[in-house]
C-alpha cells in the first residue's frame, strides 16, 4: 500500500489561485508543467480546455452558489500554442436564465496575448440534488 495521495481535479490542472471570482467573472492563474505538453513544449489542448472550463464554472458559480454548473456544450477555439509556465483563465458569464447559463473565456499568456477562446451552455442544477446522486452512486445514502 502506498502513502501517495492522489492528486485533486487542482492539483491536475496546476491551479495556482483564484485571483477574483465575483459578478458572474472568473480569474484563475494555472501553472502549466513540462508534463502537461507533448512534442515541442505544446500544452495539451485538454488542459487548455479545462482550463478556461474551470473558470466559466467558477464564474457561474460566483453568481449562483447553490447551483452546480454542468456542460452542456463546450466549445474552444485555438489560437496560439500554450506554453510551459504561467496562464490565465478568464470566465464569464454572457446570459443568464433560470436552469441555463451561457458562458464565455479565454486563455491568456504572461503577456495578455489570447491563446484560445471558449463558449459553453451550462446546465444549472441544484447543488444539493447533485451531491445526493453522487453520494447515492458511491454507495452512500
Amino acid at each position: 500500500m502506498s502513502d501517495a495521495v492522489a492528486p485533486t481535479l487542482l492539483t491536475s490542472l496546476g491551479q495556482v489561485r483564484v485571483v477574483s471570482n465575483e459578478g458572474g467573472r472568473a480569474v484563475i492563474e494555472y501553472e502549466c508543467g513540462p508534463h502537461m505538453c507533448h512534442s515541442g513544449g505544446v500544452a495539451q489542448g485538454g488542459f487548455v480546455c479545462g482550463w478556461i472550463d474551470s473558470a466559466m464554472a467558477h464564474a457561474s458559480i460566483g453568481l449562483l452558489p447553490d447551483m452546480s454548473p454542468m456542460s452542456l456544450e463546450l466549445k474552444v477555439s485555438y489560437f496560439a500554442p500554450a506554453r510551459p509556465g504561467r496562464v490565465v483563465a478568464e470566465g464569464w458569464i454572457e446570459r443568464r436564465g433560470r436552469a441555463t447559463c451561457f458562458a464565455e473565456g479565454r486563455l491568456l499568456d504572461p503577456a495578455g496575448n489570447v491563446l484560445a477562446k471558449a463558449s459553453s451552455t451550462i446546465r444549472l442544477i441544484p447543488r444539493d440534488t447533485v451531491e445526493a446522486q453522487a453520494r447515492r452512486a458511491l454507495g452512500g445514502k
